[in-house]
């Protein structure tokens, strides 16, 4: 059973909104609430974007990348100015 694109969309935007409260009363560098609130926002994306693709055979141009990614690179490994997207 797939889930209507406009009430995945909605829930993505609420996790966004969710974060956004987190993140303004953060209570110090590894705040759980953050973390959790950011996950949602992993979750709440991947549901939207099998949802849009199940719709619509359409992707956004968004990609997750995983803890392993660093995030102050803009460089892949052959020192090219593109990221690749981790593969599942």
């Amino acid at each position: 059973m797939s889930i209507d694109p406009r009430a995945a969309l909605s829930a993505l935007t609420t996790a966004l909104e969710e974060h956004l409260v987190a993140a303004s009363a953060r209570r110090g560098e590894e705040d759980p609430i953050v973390e959790a609130t950011f996950l949602g926002i992993i979750d709440a994306f991947e549901a939207y974007e099998e949802a849009l693709f199940d719709a619509f055979d359409e992707v956004t141009p968004l990609v997750i990348y995983g803890e392993d990614e660093d995030f102050g690179d803009d460089t892949d490994e052959d020192g090219d100015d593109e990221l690749e997207p981790i593969s599942e």
